[in-house]
């Protein structure tokens, strides 16, 4: 739904060390660096952005804003928060579970040098959902060599539900099924 989100900083220098440190935790890095005017984080696009308001005014945190960032692991959760405290931000939430977001949900909150809120959070839910669709594809795969294609076809349709998002045949002559999703590894199935 986003592409992306910029927060004010009031010290531009102390704010890009700390989200360096900070970001670096969950596998963000800067990818563009416009110093000393904005820095944008990501993976490989900027999707999350600080510098000085484009208004020359002060900065202000804004009340009721809320930033999470997804974190892969609760090792990464951890991390996030402890740096967050050693770079100077505030402890607004230990790293936890927070079962009213979610059974699988865990998170921890920090507000950053000038009072951005922050978060750091794993939903588990969906990962295990999609680890299961691809288990389910690749036995469906081989079933298909045994001959018992087109049951399994229909069986294959609920897969959607699980967050896969396309099946198809490579058409590199190596005849294998790619199945791909956002939330695991692409797999490959020899065919």
């Amino acid at each position: 739904m986003l592409n992306h989100v910029s927060v004010g900083v009031t010290d531009f220098a102390r704010a890009a060390k700390f989200y360096d440190a900070v970001l670096g935790t969950l596998g963000y890095k800067r990818v563009a660096d416009y110093s000393p005017h904005a820095i944008g984080y990501g993976t490989d696009r900027p999707e999350f952005w600080i510098g000085a308001p484009h208004n020359q005014r002060p900065m202000s945190a804004g009340n009721g804003t809320h930033l999470g960032f997804s974190a892969r692991t609760k090792a990464q959760v951890l991390k996030f928060h402890e740096v967050a405290l050693r770079e100077g931000g505030s402890n607004n939430g230990e790293p936890g579970p927070r079962p009213d977001y979610g059974a699988d949900y865990y998170g921890a909150f920090i507000y950053d040098l000038d009072g951005n809120k922050l978060e750091a959070a794993l939903d588990a839910a969906p990962k295990a959902k999609a680890q299961a669709a691809t288990k389910f594809a690749v036995k469906w795969c081989e079933e298909l060599r045994t001959g018992s294609a087109q049951r399994k076809l229909q069986a294959g349709s609920s897969l959607l539900d699980y967050g896969l998002a396309v099946f198809s045949l490579s058409d590199d002559g190596s005849d294998r099924l790619m199945i791909y999703s956002d939330q695991v590894a692409t797999t490959s199935v020899p065919g």
